[in-house]
Parts: C-alpha cells; structure tokens; sequence
C-alpha cells in the first residue's frame, strides 16, 4: 500500500518517477481503510530533501500512511521557500488537537550550541512534551535524538575532537528488538555530526537501552524500553550523494574536512559512492511501521490520551 501524500507536493513526482507507489489524498479517501497518521517534524534545511528521503522509506510497506509535514512556527527557514513551507508545512498550533500514530523528527546543523541557545528550543520542547500523550511511538534522528535524550532524560552531549562522519559498521546489541527484525549481523549506518552521546551516560538511566552500536561511531539507536520513543544518531535515511554533497560543500567552503570514512571507493572522490546501508534503511523504517507502530497502535487514536505515557509495551 502507498503513503498518501498531497498530488502537489515535489516528492510525488520524485517518487513515482522511481517506481514507488505513492496515492493522492483525494484518491485514498475514496479507500475503506484507516490509514497510519504520522507527522514529520522537518528542521533540516534542505526541506524537500528530506521530504523525500524520508517518504522513500516510509512508503516500503503494506500499510497506508497518512503523512503530515511540520515546521516551527519560531524559526525562518533560509532554504526552502516560503511558499513550498505555506503549501505544505503546518505549524504546532495547527496540529496540537490531533493525535498520531507515529512521529519523525529530523536532524538540523545546530549541534554546536547549547540547546538552550537554539531559537526554537521552547517550542520543540513543548511539540516533545505534546508527543507523550498525542503520538503512539516517536522517531528522533540524529541532532533531534541528542536533544529528545537530553529534554526527556538529562543526558548530555559532548563535542567530538572531529567531526563523525561517513558510512560505519554497526552491530546490534538486542537480537531481539522488533525494530530490528531480519538485520545482518553486521549492518553500516551513515553518520554526519560533531557531538556524541556516551554509553555510560544512558546506562544511568533505567527506561533506556541501547539497542545498536558501532566500536568506531558509539551508541547508534536507543529505546525507551516503553517502545514509544527511538533515538538514532544516524542518517540511515540519507541518500547515495547526501554526505557527497556534504563534504564538497564544505571543501568549496575551504573547511578543514576530512574524507568521509569508508565512503568514496579507494577513498577518491571522483568514485561513485556504494550504497551500502540503503537495505538497512528500508528494514528498520518498515519495522518501525509494521511491529512499533501498526501492531501496538490503538486503533481509536483518542486512547492515547487514556493510555498516556505509562502503557507498557515491548521495544
């Protein structure tokens, strides 16, 4: 089954260009089923982008999903135009009614401060405080985890002496975690940031647990064991040529930047970059969808109200 997605939005037409089955809004509603609802909280810069990126992976199921877009109210995107946020992007106000099976919220490039001093830290506390009683099971990607461990938790983060950056294997330290059903034993990630979150750090806290990890990157995805919130300081859903664009936006720039690590073949630039984690990528967003999200979700989304933050379930 598709994502339904609006007909007018540039990922439509990406994605149907490459074979993935994408419906209208106006063709789903016309279907007897009750759709996935999930919302995207999108503070990367290249919005359209990511857009993509993620709906490519989310649209790799049986299932029907519903996707939203949201943006901050209390910040000005200088990437993506004003109008493709005003067609597309809802803000907080808009949406702090509904419920949803399922959120996403992404990375952005302010690792470097604290998060206090980010303009729209107020406001992307408040949507994580909202996300407990409104959103079945959340997804943080990499800055967005360091910060959701930090909100929820009081895990700090640390800057790293060089940037992490590139394609690094992974191994998985719960063999049995539904997210990571059917993954290889050894599984590569792409990583693109200049802070960490350290093991011993989450291992104080009794409701996390580290799920994957690589000995070069360190601690990949954590769960809350409560199975409503996933933190993964990875980019599994970036594409071939993102941390291509990556390093030579930076080498243009005149930054000291390293070669990406166990990207370029041969370590030259001018190679074709291997795909090398897209199966994982697809498996662990399908996984999330199917076990995390379909099978756990009540189906009156107005339940989670009652259930709350405290209803139990498997990670």
């Amino acid at each position: 089954m598709p994502i339904r997605i609006s007909s007018e939005l540039p990922a439509y037409k990406v994605l149907g260009e490459e074979n993935i089955f994408v419906m209208s809004k106006e063709r789903a509603e016309h279907q007897d089923i009750r759709p996935l609802k999930v919302i995207i909280l999108n503070i990367m810069p290249k919005k359209i982008e990511t857009e993509s990126q993620l709906m490519r992976l989310l649209s790799n199921t049986p299932l029907q999903v519903d996707i939203e877009l949201l943006q901050m109210a209390s910040h000005v995107s200088r990437n993506t135009s004003k109008q493709h946020l005003e067609a597309f992007y809802k803000k907080f106000d808009e949406i702090k009614d509904n419920r949803y099976d399922g959120m996403i919220v992404t990375g952005a490039p302010v690792e470097l401060l604290e998060y206090e001093q980010v303009d729209y830290w107020k406001e992307i506390t408040e949507i994580f405080e909202w996300s407990k009683t409104h959103v079945f099971s959340t997804i943080y990607i990499c800055w967005a985890s360091q910060a959701g461990l930090y909100y929820h938790f009081g895990i700090p983060k640390y800057q790293l002496s060089e940037k992490m950056f590139g394609i690094f294997p992974h191994k998985a330290e719960v063999k049995d975690s539904l997210l990571l059903k059917g993954f290889d034993d050894i599984f590569y990630v792409p990583h693109s940031r200049n802070t960490e979150i350290r093991r011993e750090d989450i291992e104080k806290v009794p409701q996390l647990k580290i799920l994957t990890s690589s000995d070069i990157s360190g601690v990949h995805i954590v769960a809350n064991k409560n199975g409503r919130q996933y933190f993964i300081t990875g980019h599994s859903e970036y594409d071939r040529d993102t941390i291509a664009g990556e390093y030579f936006r930076d080498i243009k720039k005149g930054l000291d930047i390293k070669l990406p690590y166990n990207y370029f073949p041969d370590d030259n630039p001018q190679n074709t970059p291997l795909f090398s984690w897209r199966c994982t990528a697809n498996l662990m967003f399908s996984n999330w969808l199917n076990y995390c999200v379909y099978q756990k979700t009540p189906y009156n989304l107005d339940e989670l109200k009652i259930r709350s933050w405290t209803w139990e379930t498997s990670f």
